[in-house]
């Protein structure tokens, strides 16, 4: 701050702003000191930026809202939550070779959790939605035992996920389908989840589907969480929508894993000005109650100003090296400080409590944050990592490893928060219930009864929906006649005819991430209309033609910009819809395929374990499809990725008929029969004939593979067997007619609709023959379509040959795989498809060159084919270019 020239006009200026405040009070204070910021403005003057407070809470202490239960009572049950989780995570480590668990997340966030459990977290039918930050779950096991959900068995059962019911590490709804709602533990995807499903709630919403009255979204997160792109990405989009449904309760312990977050800096000043410049509500929870006083003896403002002054890294010194190491480094600085804390021992100076460990501040921010509208809140609240520790963990760096103390450490540890457990019991660190009619329990059962019920709860179950049959899709499973089009195409027709369904039309969600021109899909804007939380208030340029861009507050597509994070959360939060809302939702997320999994795995294996429901469309997939874009759009591996996920259902079909049997069977699976399953369907851009639907031919498009062509004649001379999926299924098509026309190969032509899924199956059987040796062994389905024939196998796809290559197991005889690894590029279809080798000439010499390993033709044919074909047999491999 530069020089003050002329002090005495400043204390005039200061002595007026205290005369409105006392006179006219601080909205009108507010409003004159914007009136004359506006005025400057307009003047030319430079206005320094506002977008952070002074290092001190939010709201005033004559402000707060004043928390209506007991404190002593709720301190005693805070105590022994507190040590059941302590006592949790010691057992595992004690008597399990070192499970590990996590002890110093909760400790340090223990007062902010249970201040919601007991007066804003609300459960029942309209439960609010808690994300918890994943390394605090201990401290929810603990309060679930002392409320009696839990059993000390299961508590000595954590970590132990494998046998029985053991409790998951980390808040996993795959592992616990009727506790954990989401998981989090990766850190940064709760708080994109949370964002985007207080977005959808409000979706829902306004087109009038669920009605969520004032149901919250509480996000628990670590400051130095907000490190992750994840965390911060998205709040934007939460001002902008006026999320008002959501609570972000930062954890400011000022340490990560290894040390502080910000030790030269602020944490919280940070985080302050990135919140509330996106349009948050923001309320600092830094100093504890017991500051007050202090604040307000000190009349010379040296206490602000050194409360402003000091950095993280020294309130971490101060916590870590008690009252004395406080009173000289922190109050030291100024001799009046000193003064004022003269009367202060040094325990009580060790003592002076962060506003996260406060029940009185964290209920008023909270309150503030339940009353708050047209704006979502962040609760910026410090703590101490590993609170109660003491020298075991407290403000230590190590403190996020530590997991046990030793005797000593934990007498201290017992005595502090008055646990009643006796010396000679410490040792087995054992669990403490007090009797169900005990003051503590049955003012805690009064809570959460008044409160709608209990916390962490899921509920699975729904009623079944009444899915279209596949008949409804008749257009699809018919030729296009003279047209062309592409599977992409086809897809969109499909989903008009679902929106348009009466059983579960309204309940289809439509996601893009702005390409949905790309994918041909604007046609549904002026159909269905673009969800815009304001609607549309300004006129499109295209507004006088027939598929103009339409926004509405109701309109049922959530076009979602250019984020695949936000537009999958945005997924996640409706597949999730049937757990969290009771209302089933079918949601279609339509993207770029190689900005599907490759860019958000971490989600997508999220949503496996969130058991999501619903339809991820790869569009414009394949590594040769998308001709014109290149490396860093074009897909060869999405597939992989997708089954590295176990409940992830991944087809790649070519025609719109095996589409439409893939989607009506999977609508079935998940809607009807609820099956914890989602699905993954590549399509393409390239346009082509589609073909009438074999008869019979709906099993092998849902198990795999299926005949989509049969040699004519009975017994050939030479034969192959040519699988293909996705548009190079076209050129084995176009291959087998080369084989025929100037090699007298004749072949059989399968679809190979999803290669993941015969691979499953022939795990499966593999797992089921070890397990049985004296029974007859179950043949895996591929092996029972392709090993009738001893004949040479042909695999291509448009994605690298491990794909194709996960069949090698269950095929006799040879085999043969052409795939497309290397790194995209763009040229022409055709050019792509010659370079990568998987053309319709590489099929056929393949297939020849089979026939020649074999011995049934001379080797001088196959070379005699590449010479004919023009293939340079002399060209760098794909792999090296």
């Amino acid at each position: 701050m530069r020089e003050d020239l002329d002090p005495q006009e400043t204390q005039e200026w200061l002595e007026a702003l205290d005369g409105v405040l006392s006179h006219a009070g601080r909205a009108r204070a507010a409003f004159l000191l914007k009136y004359l910021a506006k005025h400057a403005a307009r003047q030319g003057t430079q206005l320094p930026a506002a977008i952070t407070t002074s290092f001190r809470n939010t709201i005033e202490p004559r402000d707060e809202k004043r928390m209506p239960g007991d404190l002593f009572m709720e301190r005693k049950i805070r105590s022994l939550i507190r040590w059941n989780a302590l006592a949790m995570v010691m057992r595992a480590n004690d008597n399990n070779e070192g499970l590990g668990g996590h002890i110093s997340s909760f400790s340090s966030s223990a007062t902010l959790y249970d201040v919601g459990f007991n007066y804003f977290f609300r459960g029942g039918d309209k439960a609010d939605l808690i994300y918890y930050q994943g390394h605090s779950s201990p401290g929810m096991y603990a309060r679930s035992f002392l409320e009696g959900r839990l059993s000390e068995q299961q508590l000595d059962s954590f970590r132990r996920e494998v046998d029985g019911d053991g409790l998951s590490s980390y808040p996993h709804p795959w592992l616990m389908p009727d506790y954990w709602q989401f998981p989090t533990v990766s850190m940064g995807l709760g708080p994109i989840q949370a964002i985007y499903q207080a977005h959808v709630m409000k979706y829902q919403q306004s087109r009038g589907l669920v009605d969520h009255g004032d149901r919250k979204v509480w996000c628990f997160m670590g400051d130095g969480e907000c490190d992750e792109p994840e965390s911060l990405g998205a709040i934007a989009l939460a001002g902008r929508e006026q999320l008002d449904n959501l609570c972000f309760v930062i954890n400011c312990n000022l340490q990560r894993l290894d040390g502080p977050v910000r030790g030269n800096g602020k944490i919280i000043q940070e985080l302050e000005g990135v919140f509330r410049g996106a349009g948050w509500n923001v309320v600092k929870v830094i100093w504890g109650r017991h500051w007050d006083q202090l604040l307000e003896r000190d009349k010379t403002g040296l206490l602000r100003r050194r409360m402003n002054e000091v950095c993280d890294g020294e309130l971490q010194n101060y916590k870590a090296n008690g009252g004395a190491y406080t009173r000289k480094h922190f109050f030291g600085k100024y001799p009046e400080l000193l003064e004022l804390v003269e009367d202060l021992s040094d325990d009580e100076i060790m003592y002076l409590n962060r506003g996260g460990h406060d029940p009185y501040k964290v209920y008023a921010a909270y309150a503030n944050a339940r009353e708050t509208k047209g704006q979502p809140t962040v609760v910026l609240a410090m703590t101490v990592k590993g609170y109660g520790l003491g020298s075991g963990g407290e403000a230590q760096n190590e403190a996020h490893s530590v997991k046990k103390l030793d005797l000593e450490e934990l007498k201290k540890f017992r005595d502090r928060f008055a646990v009643p457990i006796p010396d000679d019991e410490l040792k087995n660190v054992p669990y403490y219930r007090p009797p169900k009619d005990s003051p503590e329990m049955v003012y805690m059962h009064k809570r959460r009864e008044e409160l709608g019920g209990y916390l962490p709860a899921r509920q699975a179950d729904f009623d079944a929906l009444d899915v279209p049959s596949l008949e409804k899709f008749s257009a699809q499973l018919k030729n296009t006649g003279k047209r062309e089009v592409s599977s992409t195409m086809a897809f969109v027709r499909m989903l008009s005819t679902l929106v348009k369904d009466k059983a579960v039309g309204e309940r289809i969600v439509p996601i893009v991430p702005d390409e949905a021109r790309t994918f041909g899909m604007e046609g549904m804007f002026r159909q269905l209309g673009i969800y815009s939380s304001q609607g549309q208030r300004y006129t499109p340029h295209d507004a006088d033609q027939i598929m103009y861009y339409k926004e509405s507050k109701d309109g049922q597509i959530l076009e979602e910009g250019i984020t695949e994070a936000g537009a999958f959360s945005a997924w996640l939060a409706a597949a999730t819809s049937y757990a969290n809302h009771r209302y089933p939702m079918v949601p279609f997320y339509i993207f770029y395929s190689m900005f599907g999994f490759q860019r958000i795995m971490d989600l997508a294996w999220a949503a496996g374990d969130s058991q999501a429901r619903g339809f991820l469309i790869g569009a414009t997939s394949g590594r040769t499809t998308l001709n014109g874009e290149g490396l860093q759009h074009q897909d060869g591996h999405s597939h992989l990725m997708a089954n590295m996920i176990p409940n992830c259902v991944s087809y790649d079909p070519t025609y719109s008929y095996e589409l439409a049997v893939i989607i009506q069977d999977g609508m079935r699976r998940m809607y009807a029969e609820k099956e914890n399953v989602f699905y993954y369907i590549t399509t393409m851009n390239e346009n082509y004939y589609h073909p009438d639907m074999p008869e019979g031919s709906e099993e092998g498009i849902i198990k795999g593979i299926y005949k989509l062509k049969g040699s004519t004649v009975k017994k050939p001379k030479l034969k192959v067997q040519l699988l293909g999926s996705g548009t190079i299924l076209r050129e084995v098509e176009a291959a087998a007619e080369l084989l025929k026309s100037d090699h007298k190969v004749e072949a059989d032509i399968w679809s190979a609709t999803s290669i993941n899924q015969l691979y499953r199956d022939g795990m499966e059987c593999d797992r089921w023959n070890l397990l049985h040796p004296e029974e007859s062994p179950r043949s895996a389905y591929v092996s029972q379509q392709l090993n009738a024939q001893s004949t040479p196998v042909i695999c291509a796809t448009d994605y690298i040959k491990a794909y194709g290559e996960q069949l090698r197991p269950y095929i006799d005889g040879r085999y043969v795989v052409l795939g497309t690894d290397g790194y995209g590029r763009s040229d022409t279809r055709a050019k792509l498809r010659e370079h990568f080798e998987v053309d319709r000439y590489y099929v056929t010499v393949a297939a020849l060159k089979a026939l020649s390993d074999e011995g049934k033709i001379a080797a001088s044919v196959v070379s005699k084919a590449i010479a004919d074909y023009g293939l340079d047999a002399e060209k760098i491999s794909p792999m090296h270019r």
